[in-house]
């Protein structure tokens, strides 16, 4: 059984047991949380939301957080003598999937 799920704005696939890297959470490790808009829910039958699938829960809790490695911002314009170079970080949150629920 797998869903398929919105949080913030990205979609992820959710199965029992994965461990999902998502854009930063402000919850302590180990907090335990439910996201309600499934998309879509795989059993032994598709159901298709429109746009969510009513009564459909992902379980979900926040193993640790980090910071992804640094990409390099460069913008440059050709002879004008501009140039700019900057680092950035982003911070990220990893989830485990407790449960896929359709009531």
């Amino acid at each position: 059984m797998y869903a398929i799920f919105e949080f913030n704005g990205k979609q992820y696939k959710a199965e029992k047991g994965a461990v999902l890297k998502v854009d930063h959470i402000e919850a302590g490790p180990g907090s335990k949380f439910d996201i309600d808009s499934v998309l879509l829910v795989s059993d032994k039958t598709v159901s298709v939301g429109a746009p969510y699938v009513s009564g459909a829960k992902v379980r979900a809790v926040v193993e640790s957080h980090g910071k992804d490695r640094k990409i390099t911002v460069f913008k440059y314009i050709p002879k004008k003598d501009y140039r700019r170079k900057r680092g950035h970080r982003q911070q990220f949150s990893l989830i485990k999937i407790e449960d896929v629920a359709v009531s």
